[in-house]
């Protein structure tokens, strides 16, 4: 919090003379990466601006090469609102200084001073930053106020969940990273491909959703229903049959004449667990296991 608190000062410090400019919607872009999966629909925050005026402006920053542009750090919600309204033509902006990262520092800052990120959102968002070329993991966890391991995780965990599952689940508020891990896991065991239990994810939504009536007072999360529809579902298929059971072999391996931990394999996956090695050789193998896997491969393509 601490940190949000400075980043949003920062931000507020290089406004331009602390002035509310009116502007054109058109003229403001927003190439921001998404970090919420779940955004909330604006048609009742248009008719709030429509009736009340609008009383929280957004924050824009100059455009580096189109002198007439700006691109949008924080306040989606309200830019599209304004955007689709036939009353309002003008959009309460803050126009401040800041370069790439700082305006990705207020992004996040903003969003968490109004409600935390969910794992998930998190765990996209930190993969996102880093597939577009944002830095490396350490710049990336830096930025979200998380360790860099944590960060390491995430992305793994995004990579094996995927966007399309992750969105027809929703943001699950609550649902932490292990069984995140869990679901991630399930899906390399089993086989199944994630795209194939978005549906699964979508009826559960529907379902959870159509159950409440409109005057019942639970806090009822149709993502937490849509994650735990995917983890049933994902339970089934790895349920071993009868006739047919999945045997884990397991190869112990050693470091230097120590033990290091175990190779094992499944029916759907092999599995490299290391557990008695040095942090650091740990964290450049983590940092390296593309290149590591990449080079094996192709020694085991060119084998004689």
């Amino acid at each position: 919090m601490m940190s949000s608190n400075r980043a949003l000062r920062s931000a507020r410090d290089a406004v331009d003379a602390h002035h509310v400019w009116e502007l054109d919607p058109a003229e403001i872009e927003d190439e921001r990466i998404a970090d919420r999966l779940d955004p909330q629909d604006v048609q009742d925050l248009r008719t709030s601006i429509e009736q009340n005026g609008q009383a929280v402006p957004i924050l824009v920053r100059r455009h580096p090469d189109i002198a007439s542009r700006y691109l949008l750090v924080y306040g989606r919600r309200r830019l599209q609102a304004i955007r689709g309204s036939d009353k309002v033509s003008k959009i309460r902006a803050l126009i401040a200084n800041l370069d790439d990262t700082a305006a990705l520092r207020a992004q996040v800052s903003e969003n968490t001073a109004r409600r935390d990120l969910s794992y998930i959102e998190r765990a996209l968002f930190a993969r996102e930053l880093l597939d577009n070329g944002f830095g490396s993991q350490a710049q990336v966890a830096e930025v979200l106020n998380v360790t860099r391991s944590s960060i390491s995780m995430s992305i793994s965990v995004a990579r094996a969940i995927g966007s399309s599952l992750a969105n027809a689940i929703g943001p699950a508020h609550g649902i932490g990273r292990p069984r995140w891990d869990a679901m991630a896991q399930m899906l390399s065991d089993t086989g199944v491909d994630p795209d194939q239990l978005c549906q699964v994810a979508v009826d559960a939504r529907s379902r959870s959703t159509a159950d409440i009536a409109p005057d019942d007072d639970r806090s009822g999360d149709p993502s937490v229903a849509a994650f735990e529809a995917v983890m049933r579902h994902l339970k089934k298929k790895a349920a071993p049959s009868k006739d047919k059971k999945t045997k884990t072999q397991s190869k112990p391996l050693s470091l230097n004449g120590s033990p290091a931990g175990a190779v094992r394999r499944s029916r759907r996956a092999v599995r490299l667990d290391l557990t008695d090695v040095d942090d650091a050789f740990a964290e450049w193998l983590e940092a390296s296991a593309q290149d590591v896997l990449q080079e094996l491969h192709e020694r085991w393509r060119g084998r004689s």
